[in-house]
Protein backbone atom coordinates (compact mmCIF):
# COMPACT_ATOMS: atom_id res chain seq x y z
CA UNK A 1 0.00 0.00 0.00
CA UNK A 2 1.27 3.47 -0.85
CA UNK A 3 1.81 5.96 1.93
CA UNK A 4 -0.34 9.00 2.75
CA UNK A 5 -0.31 11.51 -0.08
CA UNK A 6 1.02 8.98 -2.60
CA UNK A 7 -1.38 8.16 -5.45
CA UNK A 8 -2.95 4.72 -5.54
CA UNK A 9 -1.52 2.73 -8.45
CA UNK A 10 -4.22 1.05 -10.53
CA UNK A 11 -4.10 -1.86 -12.94
CA UNK A 12 -6.93 -1.94 -15.48
CA UNK A 13 -7.87 -5.28 -17.04
CA UNK A 14 -9.50 -4.69 -20.41
CA UNK A 15 -9.58 -1.71 -22.74
CA UNK A 16 -12.79 -2.23 -24.70
CA UNK A 17 -15.89 -0.08 -24.25
CA UNK A 18 -16.00 -0.27 -20.45
CA UNK A 19 -12.26 0.15 -19.95
CA UNK A 20 -11.65 2.94 -22.44
CA UNK A 21 -14.86 4.97 -22.13
CA UNK A 22 -15.68 4.64 -18.43
CA UNK A 23 -12.91 3.32 -16.21
CA UNK A 24 -9.72 4.81 -17.65
CA UNK A 25 -11.07 8.39 -17.87
CA UNK A 26 -12.59 8.27 -14.38
CA UNK A 27 -9.48 6.72 -12.82
CA UNK A 28 -7.12 9.24 -14.41
CA UNK A 29 -9.23 12.20 -13.26
CA UNK A 30 -9.69 10.98 -9.67
CA UNK A 31 -7.41 12.79 -7.20
CA UNK A 32 -5.14 10.32 -5.44
CA UNK A 33 -5.24 7.71 -8.23
CA UNK A 34 -2.92 6.99 -11.13
CA UNK A 35 -3.49 4.47 -13.90
CA UNK A 36 -0.31 2.39 -13.92
CA UNK A 37 -0.99 -0.59 -16.22
CA UNK A 38 -3.53 -1.54 -18.88
CA UNK A 39 -3.98 -5.24 -19.61
CA UNK A 40 -4.74 -5.88 -23.28
CA UNK A 41 -3.01 -7.99 -25.90
CA UNK A 42 -4.59 -6.23 -28.87
CA UNK A 43 -2.29 -3.85 -30.73
CA UNK A 44 -5.04 -1.44 -31.76
CA UNK A 45 -6.24 -1.09 -28.18
CA UNK A 46 -2.71 -0.49 -26.94
CA UNK A 47 -2.33 2.24 -29.53
CA UNK A 48 -5.63 3.81 -28.45
CA UNK A 49 -4.63 3.65 -24.79
CA UNK A 50 -1.26 5.22 -25.47
CA UNK A 51 -2.88 8.03 -27.45
CA UNK A 52 -5.37 8.71 -24.65
CA UNK A 53 -3.17 8.09 -21.62
CA UNK A 54 0.34 9.00 -22.72
CA UNK A 55 3.61 7.17 -23.12
CA UNK A 56 4.03 6.50 -19.39
CA UNK A 57 1.30 3.89 -19.32
CA UNK A 58 2.48 0.30 -18.90
CA UNK A 59 0.97 -2.62 -20.75
CA UNK A 60 0.50 -6.27 -19.90
CA UNK A 61 -0.79 -9.02 -22.15
CA UNK A 62 -2.34 -11.13 -19.39
CA UNK A 63 -3.84 -10.40 -15.95
CA UNK A 64 -1.30 -12.82 -14.43
CA UNK A 65 1.39 -10.23 -15.11
CA UNK A 66 -0.31 -7.98 -12.54
CA UNK A 67 -0.20 -10.67 -9.86
CA UNK A 68 3.54 -11.08 -10.51
CA UNK A 69 4.06 -7.45 -9.47
CA UNK A 70 1.20 -7.14 -7.00
CA UNK A 71 3.40 -5.22 -4.57
CA UNK A 72 3.67 -2.38 -7.08
CA UNK A 73 -0.12 -1.94 -7.34
CA UNK A 74 -2.86 -0.82 -4.97
CA UNK A 75 -6.02 -1.65 -6.91
CA UNK A 76 -7.15 -3.79 -9.85
CA UNK A 77 -10.13 -2.79 -11.98
CA UNK A 78 -11.76 -5.56 -14.04
CA UNK A 79 -13.38 -4.30 -17.24
CA UNK A 80 -12.98 -7.46 -19.28
CA UNK A 81 -15.84 -9.56 -20.77
CA UNK A 82 -18.48 -10.70 -18.28
CA UNK A 83 -17.50 -14.38 -18.31
CA UNK A 84 -14.02 -13.47 -17.00
CA UNK A 85 -15.10 -11.35 -14.01
CA UNK A 86 -15.19 -14.10 -11.39
CA UNK A 87 -11.90 -15.88 -12.21
CA UNK A 88 -9.94 -12.63 -12.58
CA UNK A 89 -11.41 -11.10 -9.42
CA UNK A 90 -10.65 -14.29 -7.51
CA UNK A 91 -7.03 -14.28 -8.70
CA UNK A 92 -6.60 -10.58 -7.84
CA UNK A 93 -7.95 -11.03 -4.32
CA UNK A 94 -5.71 -14.06 -3.78
CA UNK A 95 -2.78 -11.94 -4.91
CA UNK A 96 -3.65 -9.48 -2.12
CA UNK A 97 -5.09 -6.70 -4.29
CA UNK A 98 -8.28 -4.68 -3.73
CA UNK A 99 -10.69 -5.03 -6.65
CA UNK A 100 -13.32 -3.10 -8.59
CA UNK A 101 -15.42 -5.30 -10.91
CA UNK A 102 -17.59 -3.92 -13.68
CA UNK A 103 -21.21 -4.99 -13.60
CA UNK A 104 -22.52 -7.65 -13.67
CA UNK A 105 -20.14 -8.84 -10.98
CA UNK A 106 -20.86 -12.50 -11.73
CA UNK A 107 -23.31 -14.80 -13.41
CA UNK A 108 -24.89 -15.93 -10.14
CA UNK A 109 -25.53 -14.49 -6.72
CA UNK A 110 -23.67 -17.43 -5.17
CA UNK A 111 -20.51 -16.52 -7.09
CA UNK A 112 -20.83 -12.88 -6.02
CA UNK A 113 -21.25 -13.82 -2.38
CA UNK A 114 -18.26 -16.19 -2.56
CA UNK A 115 -16.13 -13.31 -3.87
CA UNK A 116 -17.40 -11.16 -1.00
CA UNK A 117 -16.39 -13.81 1.52
CA UNK A 118 -12.92 -14.10 -0.02
CA UNK A 119 -12.42 -10.32 0.11
CA UNK A 120 -13.55 -10.21 3.72
CA UNK A 121 -11.22 -13.06 4.67
CA UNK A 122 -8.31 -11.23 3.03
CA UNK A 123 -9.28 -7.85 4.48
CA UNK A 124 -9.52 -6.34 1.00
CA UNK A 125 -11.85 -3.85 -0.65
CA UNK A 126 -14.18 -5.36 -3.26
CA UNK A 127 -16.62 -3.11 -5.07
CA UNK A 128 -18.86 -3.30 -8.14
CA UNK A 129 -19.08 -0.51 -10.71
CA UNK A 130 -22.76 0.38 -10.61
CA UNK A 131 -22.13 3.91 -11.86
CA UNK A 132 -25.81 4.54 -12.57
CA UNK A 133 -26.33 5.26 -8.87
CA UNK A 134 -24.64 8.57 -9.74
CA UNK A 135 -26.84 9.42 -12.74
CA UNK A 136 -28.37 12.89 -12.63
CA UNK A 137 -31.96 11.62 -12.81
CA UNK A 138 -31.40 9.00 -10.12
CA UNK A 139 -29.84 11.54 -7.73
CA UNK A 140 -32.75 13.90 -8.41
CA UNK A 141 -35.31 11.20 -7.71
CA UNK A 142 -33.55 10.20 -4.49
CA UNK A 143 -33.78 13.82 -3.38
CA UNK A 144 -37.50 13.98 -4.14
CA UNK A 145 -38.08 10.76 -2.21
CA UNK A 146 -36.07 12.00 0.75
CA UNK A 147 -38.13 15.21 0.80
CA UNK A 148 -41.42 13.28 0.67
CA UNK A 149 -42.47 15.15 -2.47
CA UNK A 150 -44.26 12.12 -3.94
CA UNK A 151 -45.83 10.87 -0.72
CA UNK A 152 -46.00 7.07 -0.46
CA UNK A 153 -44.53 5.61 -3.64
CA UNK A 154 -46.68 2.89 -5.14
CA UNK A 155 -45.22 2.26 -8.60
CA UNK A 156 -41.78 2.83 -10.10
CA UNK A 157 -41.25 2.61 -13.86
CA UNK A 158 -37.71 2.72 -15.19
CA UNK A 159 -36.49 2.32 -18.77
CA UNK A 160 -33.30 1.94 -20.76
CA UNK A 161 -34.55 1.92 -24.33
CA UNK A 162 -32.59 2.35 -27.56
CA UNK A 163 -33.21 2.22 -31.29
CA UNK A 164 -30.59 -0.19 -32.59
CA UNK A 165 -32.42 -2.33 -35.14
CA UNK A 166 -29.22 -3.99 -36.36
CA UNK A 167 -27.31 -6.18 -33.85
CA UNK A 168 -23.67 -5.20 -33.37
CA UNK A 169 -22.56 -8.71 -32.49
CA UNK A 170 -19.74 -9.44 -30.05
CA UNK A 171 -19.94 -11.05 -26.63
CA UNK A 172 -22.46 -8.51 -25.29
CA UNK A 173 -25.03 -9.90 -27.73
CA UNK A 174 -23.85 -13.50 -27.66
CA UNK A 175 -26.36 -16.28 -27.22
CA UNK A 176 -23.87 -18.42 -25.29
CA UNK A 177 -25.11 -18.42 -21.67
CA UNK A 178 -21.50 -18.39 -20.42
CA UNK A 179 -20.97 -14.97 -22.00
CA UNK A 180 -23.78 -13.39 -19.91
CA UNK A 181 -24.84 -11.46 -22.98
CA UNK A 182 -28.23 -9.86 -23.61
CA UNK A 183 -30.04 -6.95 -22.03
CA UNK A 184 -31.10 -8.70 -18.82
CA UNK A 185 -27.53 -8.83 -17.52
CA UNK A 186 -26.39 -5.66 -19.31
CA UNK A 187 -28.95 -2.90 -18.82
CA UNK A 188 -30.96 -4.98 -16.36
CA UNK A 189 -28.04 -4.94 -13.92
CA UNK A 190 -28.38 -1.15 -13.70
CA UNK A 191 -32.16 -1.02 -13.56
CA UNK A 192 -32.43 -3.66 -10.85
CA UNK A 193 -29.65 -2.12 -8.75
CA UNK A 194 -31.36 1.27 -8.90
CA UNK A 195 -34.75 -0.19 -7.95
CA UNK A 196 -33.32 -2.08 -4.98
CA UNK A 197 -31.33 0.96 -3.85
CA UNK A 198 -34.45 3.12 -3.90
CA UNK A 199 -37.09 0.74 -2.58
CA UNK A 200 -35.37 -2.13 -0.80
CA UNK A 201 -35.32 -5.89 -1.41
CA UNK A 202 -37.56 -7.63 -3.91
CA UNK A 203 -39.62 -10.63 -2.85
CA UNK A 204 -41.28 -11.53 -6.15
CA UNK A 205 -40.20 -11.32 -9.80
CA UNK A 206 -42.03 -11.75 -13.09
CA UNK A 207 -40.15 -11.32 -16.39
CA UNK A 208 -40.55 -11.47 -20.15
CA UNK A 209 -37.46 -11.78 -22.37
CA UNK A 210 -37.64 -11.79 -26.16
CA UNK A 211 -35.24 -11.81 -29.09
CA UNK A 212 -36.77 -9.38 -31.57
CA UNK A 213 -34.15 -8.32 -34.11
CA UNK A 214 -33.27 -10.49 -37.10
CA UNK A 215 -29.92 -12.15 -36.49
CA UNK A 216 -29.92 -11.41 -32.76
CA UNK A 217 -28.91 -14.22 -30.39
CA UNK A 218 -29.64 -12.84 -26.93
CA UNK A 219 -32.58 -11.06 -25.33
CA UNK A 220 -33.04 -7.55 -26.71
CA UNK A 221 -36.56 -6.71 -25.47
CA UNK A 222 -36.98 -7.53 -21.79
CA UNK A 223 -39.40 -6.55 -19.03
CA UNK A 224 -39.25 -7.17 -15.27
CA UNK A 225 -41.96 -6.67 -12.66
CA UNK A 226 -40.66 -6.61 -9.08
CA UNK A 227 -42.65 -6.59 -5.88
CA UNK A 228 -40.57 -5.05 -3.11
CA UNK A 229 -40.86 -6.13 0.51
CA UNK A 230 -42.18 -2.66 1.36
CA UNK A 231 -45.01 -2.94 -1.17
CA UNK A 232 -43.67 -0.81 -4.03
CA UNK A 233 -43.97 -2.37 -7.48
CA UNK A 234 -41.16 -1.71 -9.96
CA UNK A 235 -41.66 -2.14 -13.70
CA UNK A 236 -38.32 -2.22 -15.50
CA UNK A 237 -38.01 -2.07 -19.29
CA UNK A 238 -34.92 -2.64 -21.44
CA UNK A 239 -35.10 -2.62 -25.21
CA UNK A 240 -32.62 -2.33 -28.07
CA UNK A 241 -35.32 -2.04 -30.75
CA UNK A 242 -37.62 0.65 -29.36
CA UNK A 243 -38.77 2.81 -32.27
CA UNK A 244 -40.19 5.33 -29.79
CA UNK A 245 -38.53 5.87 -26.42
CA UNK A 246 -40.56 6.00 -23.22
CA UNK A 247 -39.75 8.07 -20.14
CA UNK A 248 -36.59 7.22 -18.28
CA UNK A 249 -38.53 7.38 -15.00
CA UNK A 250 -42.24 7.45 -14.19
CA UNK A 251 -42.81 7.31 -10.44
CA UNK A 252 -46.31 7.41 -8.96
CA UNK A 253 -46.97 8.27 -5.33
CA UNK A 254 -49.91 9.05 -3.09
CA UNK A 255 -49.23 12.79 -3.33
CA UNK A 256 -47.63 13.33 -6.74
CA UNK A 257 -45.89 11.72 -9.66
CA UNK A 258 -42.52 12.40 -11.29
CA UNK A 259 -41.81 11.84 -14.98
CA UNK A 260 -38.36 12.28 -16.52
CA UNK A 261 -37.24 11.79 -20.13
CA UNK A 262 -33.73 11.51 -21.52
CA UNK A 263 -30.53 9.78 -20.41
CA UNK A 264 -27.89 11.20 -18.12
CA UNK A 265 -25.36 12.96 -20.41
CA UNK A 266 -22.22 11.80 -18.62
CA UNK A 267 -21.83 8.70 -20.80
CA UNK A 268 -22.19 10.76 -23.97
CA UNK A 269 -19.55 13.16 -22.67
CA UNK A 270 -17.15 10.31 -21.92
CA UNK A 271 -17.73 8.78 -25.35
CA UNK A 272 -16.94 12.15 -26.91
CA UNK A 273 -13.68 12.39 -24.97
CA UNK A 274 -14.87 15.08 -22.56
CA UNK A 275 -13.53 14.55 -19.04
CA UNK A 276 -14.81 15.62 -15.63
CA UNK A 277 -12.84 18.60 -14.42
CA UNK A 278 -11.54 19.21 -17.94
CA UNK A 279 -12.54 22.86 -17.98
CA UNK A 280 -15.62 22.53 -20.19
CA UNK A 281 -19.19 21.65 -19.29
CA UNK A 282 -19.55 18.17 -17.83
CA UNK A 283 -22.81 16.28 -17.75
CA UNK A 284 -24.77 19.42 -18.59
CA UNK A 285 -28.44 18.75 -19.35
CA UNK A 286 -30.72 21.19 -21.20
CA UNK A 287 -33.62 22.61 -19.23
CA UNK A 288 -36.02 21.03 -21.73
CA UNK A 289 -35.16 17.60 -20.27
CA UNK A 290 -36.06 18.50 -16.72
CA UNK A 291 -38.48 16.07 -15.13
CA UNK A 292 -41.92 17.24 -14.08
CA UNK A 293 -43.62 16.79 -10.72
CA UNK A 294 -47.35 17.04 -10.24
CA UNK A 295 -50.71 15.34 -9.87
CA UNK A 296 -53.57 15.00 -12.32
CA UNK A 297 -51.68 16.59 -15.23
CA UNK A 298 -49.92 15.17 -18.27
CA UNK A 299 -46.22 16.01 -18.56
CA UNK A 300 -46.56 15.46 -22.32
CA UNK A 301 -48.67 18.65 -22.52
CA UNK A 302 -46.60 20.64 -20.03
CA UNK A 303 -48.41 19.60 -16.89
CA UNK A 304 -46.66 19.52 -13.55
CA UNK A 305 -43.84 21.68 -12.28
CA UNK A 306 -40.37 21.33 -13.82
CA UNK A 307 -37.80 19.95 -11.38
CA UNK A 308 -34.18 21.10 -11.82
CA UNK A 309 -32.05 18.01 -12.40
CA UNK A 310 -29.20 17.57 -9.96
CA UNK A 311 -25.76 17.18 -11.57
CA UNK A 312 -24.68 13.61 -12.21
CA UNK A 313 -21.47 12.55 -10.50
CA UNK A 314 -19.70 9.47 -11.85
CA UNK A 315 -16.39 10.75 -10.40
CA UNK A 316 -17.86 10.25 -6.92
CA UNK A 317 -17.64 6.47 -7.36
CA UNK A 318 -13.86 6.31 -7.74
CA UNK A 319 -13.36 8.99 -5.10
CA UNK A 320 -15.23 6.69 -2.71
CA UNK A 321 -13.18 3.68 -3.86
CA UNK A 322 -9.96 5.57 -3.17
CA UNK A 323 -11.17 6.47 0.32
CA UNK A 324 -12.19 2.87 1.00
CA UNK A 325 -8.83 1.47 -0.12
CA UNK A 326 -7.09 3.95 2.19
CA UNK A 327 -9.36 2.90 5.05
CA UNK A 328 -11.03 6.31 5.15
CA UNK A 329 -14.58 5.45 4.09
CA UNK A 330 -17.09 2.70 3.30
CA UNK A 331 -17.01 0.58 0.16
CA UNK A 332 -19.32 1.99 -2.53
CA UNK A 333 -21.52 -0.78 -3.95
CA UNK A 334 -20.64 -3.91 -1.98
CA UNK A 335 -20.53 -7.53 -3.11
CA UNK A 336 -23.62 -8.16 -1.00
CA UNK A 337 -25.55 -5.46 -2.82
CA UNK A 338 -24.44 -6.82 -6.19
CA UNK A 339 -25.49 -10.32 -5.10
CA UNK A 340 -28.98 -9.04 -4.19
CA UNK A 341 -29.35 -7.67 -7.72
CA UNK A 342 -28.15 -10.99 -9.14
CA UNK A 343 -30.79 -12.80 -7.07
CA UNK A 344 -33.35 -10.77 -9.02
CA UNK A 345 -31.66 -11.32 -12.40
CA UNK A 346 -31.50 -15.09 -11.81
CA UNK A 347 -35.16 -15.14 -10.78
CA UNK A 348 -36.03 -13.09 -13.87
CA UNK A 349 -34.25 -15.58 -16.09
CA UNK A 350 -36.25 -18.45 -14.59
CA UNK A 351 -39.49 -16.50 -14.84
CA UNK A 352 -38.99 -15.62 -18.51
CA UNK A 353 -37.98 -19.17 -19.37
CA UNK A 354 -40.80 -20.94 -17.53
CA UNK A 355 -43.54 -18.31 -17.72
CA UNK A 356 -43.99 -18.15 -13.96
CA UNK A 357 -43.67 -15.68 -11.12
CA UNK A 358 -40.63 -16.46 -8.92
CA UNK A 359 -40.43 -15.88 -5.19
CA UNK A 360 -37.11 -14.71 -3.77
CA UNK A 361 -36.09 -16.16 -0.42
CA UNK A 362 -35.04 -13.55 2.14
Amino acid sequence: MTGPGTPLRVGLVGYGLAGSVFHAPLITTTPGMVLDTVVTSRAERRAAARAALGDRIRFAARPEELWERAGALDLVVIASPNRTHVPIATAALRAGLPVVVDKPMAGTAAEARALGVLAEERGLVLSVFHNRRWDNDFLTLRGLLADGALGEVRRFESRFERWRPEPKGGWRESGDPADLGGLLYDLGSHLVDQALTLFGPAVRVYAEADVRRPGAEADDDTFLALTHAGGVRSHLYMNAAAAQLGPRFRVLGSRAGYVKYGLDPQEADLRAGRLPGGGGPWGAEPESLRGRLGSGESPATGGGAPVPTLPGDYPAYYAAVAAAVRGEGPVPVTAGQAAAALDVLEAAGRSARDGVTVEIDR
